[in-house]
């Protein structure tokens, strides 16, 4: 019996051990210590976005030991995305992504919970998303959702860290409502459609990613532990290492954090998406009209998929999609059935 005894009292020291020396090179930086390591310990965090940003900040903050991680995207893994979204492989083309991220992170820390949501982030659910977080991380590659994800954290006071990552350029800023500029300060409207580019139209270099995710991890321990953050816009090129730290006054009329018109939270700056003929063709209709240089986007998209255009239409087609692209900015999306799919089509070839 005294043999039994001893046994259990050793694999439990052993347990508590483990999990203190799960974080000993984290908890000795004076930065953090113990009581800092606690305070990470009943953090909620939530990434929206669980791309090539999102996966690297996701893996960050479950290696750092944040009590609660939820992870939100719509998409499914795609082989493209094996490039520079580092929580994925070959088997797992065709899942969501959130849900085999989730199991990936949970294996690497099992005393913490992480949370799975396959879900399209609009104005409808933002609110339910961030409810009861402490902090929102951007891991996306869509205009609306940032500006939703402003909205909803400026109105809630929830601290939010913007983040982007193209070609060999990245892109981040911290958010703090009542304290710094908020996202429309940086950005004042949604920027026409077609007029950014994507991942798919002009690639990006896996390493810039890597390196803004690890930058919005670190500013959002830092903002967890309570600790003095950058308020200003860093941007880095990897290819030159051109870096730039740039400051950026918050705008007394801005429209979100000046008069709290959260514009982006109600139905008036809200894609329209309709499906057409009961299947198999969905009609996307952007929430700001332009005016399409047909020339431009046929540049970008003839080297990714067979594309054409006249005076009234672009067309496109790849894999087994098919657009129909229209001046003012309206799609039709042909080869699927699934919602989410034909607005992930939407915002990778022809943008926010």
């Amino acid at each position: 019996m005294e043999q039994g005894y001893n046994y259990r009292y050793f694999n439990e020291m052993k347990c508590i051990m483990c999990t203190d020396d799960r974080y000993s090179r984290q908890i000795v930086l004076k930065n953090i210590q113990e009581q800092g390591q606690k305070k990470l310990t009943k953090s909620h965090v939530v990434v929206i976005g669980c791309g090539a940003l999102g996966t690297t900040i996701a893996n960050n903050l479950v290696r750092s030991g944040i009590g609660h991680v939820k992870l939100v995207d719509r998409d499914v893994v795609e082989l493209n995305n094996l490039q520079r979204q580092n929580l994925f492989d070959e088997s797992d083309v065709g899942f969501p992504k959130t849900s085999i991220a989730v199991k990936r992170l949970e294996r690497i820390n099992s005393n913490i919970k992480i949370e799975s949501v396959v879900e399209d982030v609009n104005h409808e659910n933002i609110e339910d998303i961030i409810k009861n977080m402490d902090l929102v991380v951007d891991g996306t590659d869509n205009m609306l959702v940032r500006f939703l994800i402003n909205d909803a954290c400026v109105k809630h006071e929830i601290p939010w860290i913007y983040g982007g990552a193209i070609e060999t350029y990245g892109i981040t800023m911290n958010i703090i409502p009542n304290e710094t500029p908020c996202f429309r300060c940086l950005i004042q409207d949604i920027p026409e459609t077609g007029s950014l580019p994507t991942c798919d139209t002009v690639g990006v270099l896996n390493s810039i990613p890597n390196i803004i995710g690890s930058i919005q991890s670190t500013e959002a321990l830092k903002i967890l532990l309570g600790k003095e953050v950058n308020t200003n816009i860093l941007t880095y090129d990897v290819w030159s290492h051109n870096f730039n730290s740039i400051k950026l006054e918050k705008r007394m009329d801005c429209e979100c954090c000046g008069k709290h018109n959260f514009e982006f939270l109600n139905k008036k700056t809200t894609d329209r998406i309709v499906m057409l003929c009961g299947s198999g063709v969905f009609q996307i209709t952007p929430v700001k009209k332009t005016n399409i240089s047909f020339k431009e986007m046929f540049e970008k998209l003839k080297k990714l998929g067979k594309a054409d255009f006249q005076e009234d239409f672009l067309r496109f087609g790849y894999n087994d999609y098919h657009f129909y692209i229209f001046k003012d900015g309206r799609a039709l999306i042909y080869g699927t059935t699934d919602e989410k799919v034909a607005k992930s089509l939407y915002a990778k070839y022809i943008g926010t």
